[in-house]
């Protein structure tokens, strides 16, 4: 065990470690589809979901700090089998998540070789293949290597890309060359032809998931009930400021009907390249790009793994699980991870095409991690029942009422979010509409029944077998 001595945190320090956690380049495209609107859908969701999300997290990292996370927060509020629903619905998302990321990656490799590359499913899937079980060789070797990767990865892959691409479309702009965009009231407000133009919405509040891994380092922050909602707010500033300027930097240039949800943001870096003669850059940004992208996954390779450590070794899981290497990385269960990551990347092979199957498991993704938050939020109101005096450094304000307005805030855009994302997307092929909600509800299902059946099967020696 390492010691447990603190660091005392400047608000600078937990701000970045926020915007490490949250931003992602692989959202842009997402809300580039809804133009200058994407503008009033990020305030909306940061009001209802990405803020309510922060503090209540924060709460519950500052008053059950074990490692574990949200496993610890759940087990404690509704025992140990909601504990293990949380964590495999976390543990399952990210490894649907993964193909989605990595194919980011192979299409950038593509364009730095050859751009036809990224509807090729063989050279996708080759390439998904190859830098998946990379990262999680690298993972098997402890958080000490994967750490000192993922820091250097995140500022120069995810931070440095994503402000470039918003002053490069203020440029592009103030240069008076084509506009795709109603910059107007008009424009700003939605228009909203059916509820199949809002399924990309899931994808936008899950492009703001993430303040619960940073979150635990509130406790760290000298007097956090002032400095974490100082971090809170410019945290929340710098985020949306990103996402919201890389959003409309994509649907400026290209026009709405031609983003590709994969490549999109690649398609820009190149038009902006190209437009003001530095191709040049083009090598430069996908190296950030894919430096970027592998930190990103490096760094959620392990983590969501050691929290299902946690379970089987509380009896939740088989004992096989619980294995461990010299270096405590949970190698079994990295290893049924690969397993499941090979199954779950047969989707590229039963979708009508690269852009459909990108399509689909961000979208099982973003439902997946949006149940979990559910989770959270219900166990952030019932330890304020079940144990209110429990010190917590930092505590959602106005008692009781408090609580529930957050949470309550927190879990209404969450099921509504849910609810919308299981309509055909507007604009995105997904072939015949019975098979992809098939795919889509079959998925779910399949992902949400299965801790249910493995803890029914438990056996007590699976307890029996911890350390």
């Amino acid at each position: 065990m390492q010691s447990t001595s603190k660091k005392v945190m400047s608000v600078f320090s937990l701000v970045m470690l926020n915007v490490i956690a949250v931003d992602s380049l692989r959202s842009l495209p997402f809300g580039a589809v809804y133009g200058f609107s994407i503008v009033f859908y990020y305030l909306l969701a940061a009001v209802f979901f990405f803020i309510p999300t922060a503090i209540v997290s924060a709460e519950l990292a500052t008053g059950w700090s074990k490692n574990g996370g949200i496993y610890i927060w759940v087990r404690e509020a509704f025992g140990v089998k909601w504990g293990l629903v949380v964590i495999w619905l976390q543990w399952v998302y990210n490894i649907c998540w993964y193909p989605t990321i990595m194919s980011l990656l192979a299409a950038t490799v593509a364009y730095m070789i050859n751009p036809s590359l990224v509807q090729n499913t063989g050279y996708m899937l080759t390439v998904v293949m190859i830098l998946f079980f990379g990262t999680t060789l690298v993972n098997c070797f402890g958080m000490h290597v994967s750490s000192k990767i993922t820091n250097i990865a995140a500022l120069l892959g995810s931070i440095v890309p994503m402000v470039l691409i918003s002053i490069l479309g203020y440029i592009w702009v103030s240069h008076g060359r084509p506009v795709n965009v109603d910059f107007s009231w008009h424009g700003f407000f939605p228009h909203i032809a059916s509820i199949g133009t809002l399924v990309l919405l899931t994808n936008v509040l899950y492009s703001l998931v993430g303040m619960e891994m940073s979150a635990i380092h509130a406790q760290d922050v000298k007097d956090p009930q002032k400095s974490y909602p100082r971090a809170l707010l410019w945290s929340t500033l710098i985020i949306l400021a990103t996402l919201i300027g890389g959003s409309l930097a994509i649907a400026v240039v290209i026009p709405q009907k031609q983003i590709q949800l994969m490549t999109g943001m690649l398609e820009l870096f190149y038009t902006f390249f190209a437009a003001y003669h530095i191709s040049w850059m083009n090598s430069i940004i996908g190296a950030c790009i894919i430096l970027g992208g592998l930190g990103g996954v490096a760094a959620w390779v392990l983590g969501p793994s050691k929290g299902l450590l946690i379970a089987a070794q509380d009896g939740a899981l088989p004992s096989w699980l619980q294995k461990t290497n010299r270096f405590h990385a949970p190698v079994a269960i990295l290893a049924a991870q690969a397993v499941l990551f090979i199954f779950i990347c047969g989707v590229f092979l039963l979708m009508p095409s690269v852009n459909s199957s990108y399509w689909i498991l961000s979208n099982i993704t973003a439902i997946l991690s949006l149940i979990a938050y559910l989770f959270m939020f219900a166990a952030a109101v019932r330890l304020r029942y079940l144990h209110p005096d429990m010190p917590r450094a930092y505590k959602v304000p106005f008692g009781k009422i408090g609580i529930w307005a957050i949470a309550g805030a927190g879990s209404l855009s969450c099921i509504i979010t849910i609810i919308v994302g299981f309509w055909p997307p507007v604009g995105i092929d997904v072939g015949n509409v019975w098979h992809y909600e098939a795919y889509l509800l079959g998925g779910t299902t399949i992902f949400c029944v299965a801790p249910f059946i493995i803890y029914a099967l438990r056996k007590p020696h699976w307890k029996k077998a911890a350390v």
